[in-house]
């Protein structure tokens, strides 16, 4: 018992020891056990920065399905590309063909 009273006299009387005790006390509160602590603070910066990246993706998608509607409002050849391209549509006098490959490897 008088190693605790010892330590509480020298705190008693030693003021930086009072303001690192206090300092150490905010410091806990403010990154641990706080609502908005520290932790939260990281997780939170680092899903603003995956939002921000997946943002910029939309962006260029965005910019680049304007630029087809533009080519495809403007240009009647354009929309003739994209219907044999996507949904495989043909003039009547032309026939289609369509290779698939075949991914599954038979090690037998």
């Amino acid at each position: 018992m008088s190693k605790i009273v010892r330590i509480w006299n020298s705190i008693r009387r030693n003021k930086y020891i009072k303001y690192i005790i206090v300092l150490l006390a905010f410091t806990v509160i403010i990154g641990l056990v706080d609502e908005n602590n520290l932790m939260r603070r990281f997780k939170y910066e680092l899903e603003i920065h995956s939002l921000k990246k997946e943002i910029e993706h939309y962006k260029v998608i965005f910019e680049r399905d304007t630029e087809q509607l533009n080519e495809l409002q403007e240009n009647p050849e354009g929309i003739e590309k994209v219907a044999r391209e996507r949904y495989f549509m043909k003039s009547p006098n032309e026939d289609i063909y369509i290779f698939e490959e075949d991914n599954t490897n038979n090690h037998e």
